[in-house]
């Protein structure tokens, strides 16, 4: 357990600190005032000052800060500074800042999928066998087809199949594929199974994976971001329209639960998978953390560069206290919301 633990602390870390630095770099390349960057939550147990900004290690291991001068209207650092207070400087200076951070996060992401698949390899959409008696067995497709689009959705991995798979609702499917270098393309409606309360495709596949080396090792690893996006990006369209309950939401004590799951499953097969598989995780909350981050929400960095574009549009900015006022109210839900998942995280556990 205790192993689990440092895992998710080292995690969470890891992908909280590639966001906030994404911030850092920027603003110093822009001249903008860091007054702290810091690692964690709480009261500080470590720090030093460099230049003008104090870096800080909080006692709770469970996010992180680079807070500018001026930003939100507060005047955070008590001594005189070289540098721009955020809201003095040019407004693209201020909005490449603010999408640094999640950018930053797909960078991270990046780098973990290409060791990743430079070690597994890469899972191509072949079909490996077609389910007797449902649909795409009827549909003309067979054993060794590749799978190239679906409903013009570019197929590149398995996986993808598989999301399409568990969110179809009944929809006709058509479903591009090349066979021994010939493109061909099918129609089905997948079956629906009562049992399992889903629609399955019928296809089997997913065990079939090719080796990525060299140009090709670029390509498979933004193919893993491009799925892990599209995985984030649907599960929030799915959550929005009411196909998914909020109760599916999970914050630091289900992702704790899930280190700790996978943890133990792959503990069994060496250090290697056990690394493997953490960076997997990693992969996926980075990118978790750069697609919520840039939706246009108060507090969230995608609610900042509304207000931003907004001052691009009409020539001048958003009072800096409106604009705090906003943020404020922002961070007020998504402190309720943290409530209401870890609460909810809690009783899945307890329910097991």
């Amino acid at each position: 357990m205790l192993i689990s633990i440092i895992w998710f602390i080292l995690i969470l870390s890891v992908v909280v600190v590639a966001h906030e630095f994404g911030h850092y770099l920027i603003a110093r390349l822009n001249n903008i005032h860091v007054v702290e960057f810091s690692v964690g939550m709480g009261p500080t147990i470590f720090h030093f000052d460099k230049g003008e900004t104090r870096y800080s290690l909080k006692l709770l291991p469970l996010g992180g800060s680079c807070a500018f001068e001026g930003e939100d209207g507060k005047v955070t650092g008590d001594k005189p500074f070289k540098g721009l207070a955020f809201p003095a400087a040019p407004v693209w200076a201020r909005i490449g800042t603010v999408f640094a951070g999640p950018f930053f996060n797909f960078i991270l992401a990046f780098i973990f999928a290409m060791v990743i698949v430079s070690y597994c390899g890469t899972d191509i959409p072949k079909v490996q066998g077609l389910t007797e008696g449902r649909p795409a067995a009827e549909s003309g497709l067979e054993v060794g087809d590749i799978i190239t689009a679906i409903n013009g959705e570019k197929i590149h991995l398995w996986r993808d199949i598989t999301l399409i798979s568990y969110l179809n609702t009944g929809e006709e499917l058509t479903v591009e594929y090349k066979r021994d270098g010939v493109k061909g393309t099918v129609k089905f409606t997948p079956a629906y199974s009562a049992e399992d309360g889903r629609y399955f495709l019928g296809i089997e596949g997913g065990t079939t994976y090719e080796e990525a080396k060299g140009l090709k090792l670029f390509k498979a690893s933004y193919y893993e971001i491009v799925f892990n996006f599209r995985n984030t990006v649907k599960s929030l369209k799915q959550l929005i329209i009411g196909k998914l309950s909020p109760k599916n939401l999970s914050g630091p004590v289900g992702i704790a639960q899930v280190v700790s799951d996978n943890y133990e499953q792959a503990k069994d097969y060496g250090v290697s998978s056990v690394i493997l598989t953490m960076m997997n995780i990693a992969l996926l909350l980075s990118v978790n953390l750069g697609v919520i981050n840039l939706l246009p929400l108060p507090a969230l960095d995608g609610g900042r560069l509304i207000f931003l574009f907004v001052e691009v549009v009409r020539g001048k900015p958003i009072p800096v206290e409106k604009e705090g006022i906003v943020h404020t109210i922002g961070i007020i839900l998504f402190f309720i919301l943290a409530i209401f998942v870890m609460f909810n995280d809690i009783m899945r556990i307890m329910g097991r």
